[in-house]
């Protein structure tokens, strides 16, 4: 009798023993969603989201860095891209992700002004931080970016290089309510000011790619004498190269553009577009996932002061863009 109660026993212990191995094994898993991700200072799964602006190229970049974190930190980050780049869909992401709990939101916010209080309503109930596109008015935690003013005077000031005698230049972009492109621009504005460059056109396309290209082509028929076409959003960039190219303006109509879009940088070495400002969108993507993280895990304690991480910004040119290719390839890889 003793025997076969020492062996219940034994088979009891054997059979805890695989439960309790099976359970750790499921609640460290890294890339498994929700109900594997590792938990947080409350107890509760981490659950963490990187919402973008739009479904942009650029944002690829973005998503690289997102997975470099996820590989070292085993979480999973979930990448939200509204389809036509809406305010109204970016709302609803949010508010998708509210009500599925999630731990922590990072995002490019379209429109600071009109959507604070859905950001407001987020961070009420989890950790909210901003990247790219600040809502300063908000109660968002941090933000990580560019800081937006100084990149804009960054390409004025070659502007103000590219055109030496002064003279006439347009601006495209998705819309002049992101945080980003307002400040983009007014950044543009104090570089040029006192260099007799005047803007004699601002264009939004809401992030539609068809009008992006038909406002720089309007702009180039209706300015005989325009100078420079700026693009502020880093699709603006290639719908200025096919406009100016198929214009046969090329070389007479000269670019400076943002970003690091295939197409821009096709047209930095073919010698349509004359430069372009990039940021650091694989950091966006790499120091939002690790903020957010360490948010989940230790709590407030954790966010900068103060709360702007300025990623900056660097310049491309034809001197300098084959090695920048380069650079970006090994990024995108991994």
């Amino acid at each position: 009798m003793r025997t076969r109660v020492m062996w219940l026993c034994a088979v009891v212990l054997a059979v805890g023993s695989v439960i309790g191995c099976k359970k750790e094994e499921a609640s460290t898993a890294g890339g498994g969603g929700p109900k594997t991700a590792p938990s947080g200072a409350s107890g509760k799964p981490v659950q963490l989201a990187f919402v973008t602006n739009n479904p942009s190229e650029f944002w690829k970049i973005a998503s690289a860095g997102v997975h470099k974190y996820e590989k070292e930190s085993g979480i999973t980050v979930d990448i939200k891209m509204p389809a036509d780049g809406k305010v109204e869909q970016q709302n609803q992401i949010i508010e998708d992700l509210i009500s599925q709990g999630y731990s922590g939101i990072a995002v490019s916010v379209i429109a600071p002004d009109d959507q604070i209080d859905a950001i407001n309503k987020a961070a009420a109930k989890c950790n909210v931080i901003t990247f790219d596109s600040d809502a300063p008015k908000s109660n968002r935690l941090a933000y990580i970016g560019t800081n937006n003013f100084e990149a804009g005077k960054a390409l004025g000031q070659q502007i103000v290089k590219l055109l030496p005698n002064g003279g006439k230049m347009a601006v495209f972009v998705g819309t002049l309510a992101a945080d980003n492109a307002k400040q983009r621009l007014d950044g543009i504005k104090d570089a040029i000011k006192d260099h007799k460059i005047e803007i004699v056109a601002q264009k939004e396309d809401a992030t539609d790619r068809n009008k992006a290209r038909t406002n720089v082509e309007d702009v180039l028929n209706a300015y005989s004498d325009l100078n420079l076409v700026c693009g502020l959003w880093s699709y603006n960039g290639p719908a200025i190269v096919a406009a100016v190219d198929a214009s046969g303006k090329k070389g007479k109509v000269l670019a400076a553009v943002f970003d690091e879009e295939d197409g821009t940088l096709d047209g930095i070495q073919s010698g349509t577009v004359s430069c372009t400002c990039v940021q650091k969108p694989f950091e966006f993507g790499y120091r939002s996932s690790k903020l957010l993280h360490e948010l989940a895990q230790k709590g407030k304690s954790v966010v900068p002061n103060p709360p702007i991480v300025d990623t900056g910004v660097t310049i491309i040119d034809s001197k300098n863009v084959a090695e920048f290719r380069k650079e970006l390839a090994a990024q995108k890889a991994g």
